[in-house]
C-alpha cells in the first residue's frame, strides 16, 4: 500500500522570496509528487480513508545544522504515540513555518516513523546600506529590525523596507525607493543589502491660505510647524513636505483660532501640489473662520451631593462674557478634576457640553461631573528603580496604602520624587484595584546617572585659566545620600571642599549635613587683596510644609587677608584689613518654592530669607541678612519670562566694623555688564574695589529657543539687570583723625579718596547658553545704561555655568 506522504513545496516558497527581494539565480529544490497507485484493487477502495492515518512510534529530524533536534521537537505539535493524518501533518508544517527558523520543511510518515526534513533559514552576516547620502547610517540602523547574526526572514525585510521609506518620507524625500538584495555566502549565511535611491528632496515653496480674514497669512504660517523652504533655514528639519506634519498643522490652526474666540472654526482642506520640476510643493490651506464667540452661561452639574456645584463653579478659571478660549475649557476640567480628587473621588469623568447661541455669538458650557465610588489606595507599586531603594521613593509619597485617594496629593508626590533629581522621568498612574472602591497607584521612574567624575580644564574671562576635578554622588548607595568632593584651581580662585548630606537624619524628616572646605580668592586685579578661609559647617533642615523649608547652620572658619604691598605704599584704605581672625557664626534660613518644575520652571515663584550672626566666640561680630526670590511665567513653549531679585545687608555689632572679606562684591555673573567686583564703593587711589554693606539687584529675563537642532544644545535670553551696591561703614568713608593736623580737613569729614554711592546701575544685553562637549558655556553681550565713573564695566564675557 502507498505510504502517506506530505512534502512542502520549497521551490514555490523560495521562488516567491527571490521575486520579492530582487534576487537572481536563486535555486530551489523541486517538489516531489507522492507515489500514486496506478491500478488499485477494487476490493481495497473502501479501506482508502484508513490509509491516511498512522501511528507515530518514532520522530526523526533531518537536515538541521545549527538548531538542536530537541528545539525542533518542542515546536512540533506531534509526539510519539500520536495518531496522525493529513490535517495533523499540515498543521505541523504551518507551526514550524511560523517560527521563521526554516526556509523549507517536509514531513512524511514512513511506516511508523515520522520524518521531519528541514532546511534552515540563513543567518545574516551583515546589513549594508548603499546610496544613503542625506541620512546617516546609524539612523538607518536604528530604524531596521534585521541585525547581523539574526535569522533572515522575508517578512521582516519587507517591514524594514517600509520603515526606511517612511523615514525618508518624513525627511522630505517622498520619491525615495529602497530595494533589498541578498548575497549568498557559504555555511548558509547571507549579506543583506538595502539599495537606496533617495531621489530629490522635496521642499515647500509656498504656503497659501484661503478664507482667512482675522489673521494674515504670515500669522498663520507662524502657527504651523511646516515651514517654507528658504536658504537661511538650512538647519531646519521642517522645511519639507510631510503629510503627517501637515495633519498636525491642521490641529495647530484649530487650536490657534479656537483660543481666540472662533468656536466654529474648521480647516476645510489642506492640499499639497507638486510643482512640475518635482522638487517643491505648494500647500494651500482653506479655512472657514466663522464669527467670534464669547462665553455665555456656565454651569456645573454633578450627581454627587457631596460635590457642591456652586463651589465647583467658583473654581472655574473662566467667567461669563470672556472671549471663548478652548484652552480655558481644558484648564476648567483640570481644576474640577483636582477638586474632585481632593474630595477623595477617583476616576471622575468631566465632560463639557457646549450650547452655542449663534445669534448672540455666545457659547453656554455645562460641565457634567460624573464620579465613581469613594476610592481608597489599595497598593502602591514602584517600578523602574533599578538602583534607588524603594523607601527613598516611598518616603516622598504623600499617600500611603489605605489612604483615601487624592489626585492633588499624587501630583505633589510626583513633584517630590522628581525634585530628588535621581530620575529622568517620573509618572504616576492609577489602575483598578481588587474592588470597585480600591485603586492601585503605580509609580513609574526612569533612573538617570547621579554620580559624576569630572575633570575639566579651560579658560574664561572670569577665572582665566581653570582646572576642575570633582567627584559627586547625589544618590549614594541608592539611599538618597549626597556626597561631594571637589578641587578647583584657577588663576583667581582655588577651592577644595567636601560635603555629605543625609536627607532623613535619625529616620525623621530632617536633612542633616556636614561640610569641610578651604578656599582662596585673589582679588588682586579688582581690589589688590587676597583672602583665604579654612573651616567647616554643620547643617540641619526641616520642611514646614510641602513647599516651605527651614534650616539652621553653624560655621567655624579661619580667615586670612593679605594686601598688595604696593597698595599700602600708595595709601589705599584696605591696608588696615591685613590680618588673620576666627569667625564663629550661627545662621538660619527659610525658603519656599512654588514652581511647577524645580529644574526648568515655566510657572510659579520661589523666595528665601537667610540670616547669619557672627560673634558667638571668635574675633568677628556682625549680623548678615539676605533675601532673594523669583517669578516664572511661560508665554509659549520654551519662551519663559523670569523676574528675579535679591538684596542683602550686613552690619557689625559690639563696636566692630565689617571687614572687607565679609562685604558684598557684585558684578560679573551676578550683575552683567560690570566686571567682577566692578560696581560699588572703590578706593580712588589704588582703584581697589571695597565691597559694600548693602546690595539690591533685580533681573528681568526672557529665555527663548534658537530653533537650531536640539542636539546643538544652544539657547538664548535677553536680559535687563538693575540695582546698586554700597553703604560702607563710616570708619572707611570718613577721616578718623586730622590728616595733617589743624587745617580745613578734620576728623569726621568724608574722605574724597573713597567713592561710595548707592545710585542706580543698569544694563541690558543678550546671553547665549551652549552645552558644549567641553561643558556648559555662557556668553554675555551687555550694554551699560547707568553707572558711576569709577565703576568698571565690560561688554563681553564668557564663562561656565551650571543649571540646577
Amino acid at each position: 500500500m502507498p505510504q502517506n506522504t506530505i512534502r512542502a513545496c520549497s521551490a514555490a516558497l523560495l521562488g516567491s522570496l527571490s521575486l520579492m527581494l530582487g534576487l537572481s539565480g536563486a535555486s530551489a529544490a523541486q517538489a516531489q509528487d507522492a507515489p500514486v497507485a496506478t491500478q488499485p484493487a477494487p476490493v481495497e477502495a473502501p479501506a482508502a480513508p484508513a490509509q491516511n492515518v498512522g501511528l507515530v512510534q518514532r520522530i526523526i529530524v533531518q537536515g538541521n545544522e545549527r538548531i538542536d533536534q530537541q528545539t525542533i521537537l518542542s515546536y512540533l505539535p506531534i509526539q510519539v504515540g500520536d495518531a496522525v493524518d493529513d490535517a495533523r501533518i499540515d498543521l505541523a508544517l504551518k507551526t514550524l513555518y511560523r517560527t521563521d527558523l526554516f526556509a523549507d520543511i517536509a514531513i512524511q510518515l514512513q511506516g511508523t516513523d515520522l520524518i521531519v526534513q528541514v532546511s534552515e533559514s540563513p543567518i545574516i552576516n551583515q546589513v549594508v546600506f548603499e546610496g544613503n547620502d542625506s541620512l546617516a547610517e546609524e539612523k538607518l540602523r536604528d530604524e531596521v529590525t534585521e541585525r547581523p547574526r539574526g535569522i533572515f526572514t522575508r517578512s521582516r525585510v519587507q517591514q524594514d523596507v517600509q520603515r526606511l521609506v517612511e523615514l525618508y518620507r518624513r525627511s522630505g524625500r517622498i520619491s525615495a525607493t529602497v530595494t533589498p538584495q541578498i548575497v549568498q555566502l557559504p555555511q548558509k549565511r547571507v549579506d543583506l543589502i538595502f539599495v537606496i535611491d533617495e531621489g530629490p528632496k522635496t521642499g515647500v515653496n509656498r504656503i497659501n491660505f484661503l478664507g482667512n480674514k482675522a489673521f494674515s497669512d504670515s500669522d498663520l504660517r507662524g502657527v504651523m510647524v511646516t515651514e517654507e523652504s528658504r536658504f537661511w533655514r538650512f538647519f531646519s528639519s521642517n522645511a519639507n513636505y510631510d503629510p503627517d506634519r501637515l495633519e498636525y498643522d491642521r490641529e495647530q490652526l484649530r487650536k490657534y483660532y479656537t483660543n481666540r474666540g472662533f468656536f466654529d472654526f474648521r480647516v476645510v482642506s489642506a492640499v499639497a501640489e507638486l510643482e512640475p520640476d518635482q522638487r517643491n510643493f505648494n500647500i494651500t490651506v482653506t479655512v472657514d473662520e466663522g464669527p467670534r464667540f464669547r462665553f455665555g452661561d456656565l454651569r456645573v452639574e454633578t450627581e454627587n451631593q457631596r460635590l457642591d456645584p456652586q463651589f465647583l463653579k467658583a473654581l472655574l478659571p473662566i467667567h461669563k462674557g470672556d472671549l471663548y478660549e478652548s484652552d480655558k475649557i481644558e484648564d476648567a476640567v483640570d481644576a474640577l478634576t483636582y477638586a474632585a480628587g481632593a474630595a477623595g473621588y477617583a476616576f471622575v469623568d468631566i465632560r463639557p457640553r457646549y450650547v452655542p447661541n449663534r445669534d448672540k455669538r455666545r457659547v453656554d458650557v455645562v460641565f457634567q461631573v460624573r464620579e465613581g465610588p469613594h476610592v481608597y489606595v489599595e497598593r502602591i507599586d514602584v517600578v523602574g528603580n533599578t538602583r534607588t531603594i524603594d523607601p527613598v521613593i516611598r518616603r516622598e509619597m504623600m499617600l500611603v496604602e489605605g489612604d483615601a485617594y487624592n489626585k492633588v496629593l499624587l501630583e505633589r508626590s510626583r513633584l517630590n520624587i522628581r525634585r530628588l533629581g535621581f530620575f529622568k522621568d517620573v509618572t504616576i498612574e492609577e489602575q483598578p484595584g481588587s474592588a470597585p472602591d480600591r485603586t492601585v497607584v503605580r509609580v513609574n521612574v526612569e533612573e538617570q546617572p547621579t554620580g559624576e567624575l569630572s575633570f575639566g580644564a579651560g579658560f574664561s574671562s572670569v577665572d582665566q585659566f581653570l582646572v576642575d576635578i570633582g567627584v559627586s554622588e547625589r544618590n549614594f548607595r541608592g539611599r538618597g545620600q549626597d556626597l561631594r568632593a571637589r578641587v578647583s584651581l584657577g588663576s583667581l580662585r582655588q577651592q577644595v571642599d567636601f560635603s555629605f548630606t543625609e536627607p532623613r537624619f535619625l529616620g525623621r524628616d530632617l536633612r542633616a549635613g556636614a561640610d569641610l572646605y578651604s578656599y582662596r580668592y585673589d582679588y588682586g586685579s579688582a581690589a589688590s587683596f587676597t583672602t583665604s578661609s579654612t573651616g567647616g559647617a554643620l547643617r540641619l533642615g526641616y520642611p514646614l510644609n510641602t513647599n516651605t523649608y527651614l534650616n539652621a547652620r553653624y560655621n567655624l572658619r579661619w580667615d586670612s587677608i593679605d594686601v598688595d604691598s604696593q597698595s599700602c605704599v600708595s595709601g589705599s584704605s584696605i591696608c588696615d584689613q591685613i590680618g588673620s581672625f576666627l569667625t564663629s557664626l550661627v545662621g538660619y534660613g527659610l525658603a519656599t518654592d512654588r514652581r511647577n518644575d524645580p529644574n526648568r520652571p515655566t510657572r510659579g515663584w520661589r523666595a528665601s530669607f537667610r540670616q547669619d550672626v557672627a560673634g558667638l566666640g571668635g574675633d568677628v561680630n556682625y549680623i548678615k541678612t539676605e533675601v532673594d526670590g523669583g517669578w516664572y511665567y511661560g508665554i509659549r513653549p520654551k519662551w519663559v519670562v523670569t523676574v528675579e531679585g535679591s538684596a542683602g545687608f550686613i552690619d557689625g555689632w559690639g563696636g566692630d566694623a565689617v571687614r572687607i572679606n565679609d562685604r558684598f562684591f557684585k558684578g560679573g555673573n551676578t550683575f552683567r555688564g560690570f566686571e567682577t567686583a566692578g560696581l560699588g564703593p572703590r578706593d580712588l587711589i589704588g582703584k581697589d574695589a571695597l565691597g559694600g554693606n548693602l546690595y539690591a539687584i533685580g533681573t528681568i529675563e526672557l529665555s527663548f529657543p534658537t530653533y537650531l537642532p536640539e542636539e546643538y544644545g544652544i539657547s538664548g535670553a535677553i536680559f535687563a539687570d538693575f540695582g546698586t551696591v554700597g553703604l560702607l561703614d563710616d570708619q572707611y568713608t570718613r577721616y578718623q583723625y586730622d590728616p595733617d593736623g589743624p587745617g580745613p580737613i578734620q576728623a569726621g569729614d568724608r574722605n574724597p579718596n573713597v567713592a561710595d554711592s548707592v545710585s542706580l546701575r543698569a544694563s541690558v544685553g543678550v546671553s547665549v547658553f551652549w552645552k558644549s562637549p567641553m561643558g556648559p558655556i555662557r556668553f554675555d553681550l551687555s550694554h551699560v545704561l547707568a553707572s558711576e565713573d569709577y565703576d568698571k564695566t565690560e561688554t563681553f564675557r564668557f564663562s561656565t555655568f551650571r543649571q540646577f
